[in-house]
């Protein structure tokens, strides 16, 4: 029996639309690493340790999502083109209520990592 299947849309740097069905339980992170057309960076693995799986979510799935942690706020503030609604592709993990969401990549990442990060 398959799980439960989600479409995201992603946004390009250069606005081109890139579809994606993927599994419910699943990161924005994780989806992109499985998919080599999506270009999202994620240097620190999903450790909120970066900023570099910046994206910008549409704000009609925004308001579903939970409010961000402290955690990840300290990170999204090294983002760059923070907007409103920006988030980090690694804490997004889709439901059935996100399906047909769109995330747009930001056109550049800011690699700022925490001293101590198993990255650094």
């Amino acid at each position: 029996m398959r799980g439960v299947r989600v479409t995201i849309n992603f946004i390009t740097p250069e606005g081109d639309k890139k579809t994606i069905i993927a599994n419910k339980g699943e990161s924005i992170m994780d989806i992109s690493h499985t998919h080599d057309d999506i270009e999202l960076e994620c240097a620190c693995e999903g450790s909120l340790a970066c900023s570099t799986c910046h994206v910008i979510v549409d704000p009609e799935y925004y308001k579903k999502l939970e409010e961000p942690t402290d955690e990840e706020n300290d990170m999204l503030d090294l983002a760059f083109g923070l907007t409103e609604t920006s988030r980090l592709g690694c804490q997004i993990v889709m439901e059935k209520d996100l399906d047909g969401i769109t995330v747009t990549l930001p056109s550049a990442t800011r690699n700022v990592q925490l001293k101590g990060s198993k990255l650094s």
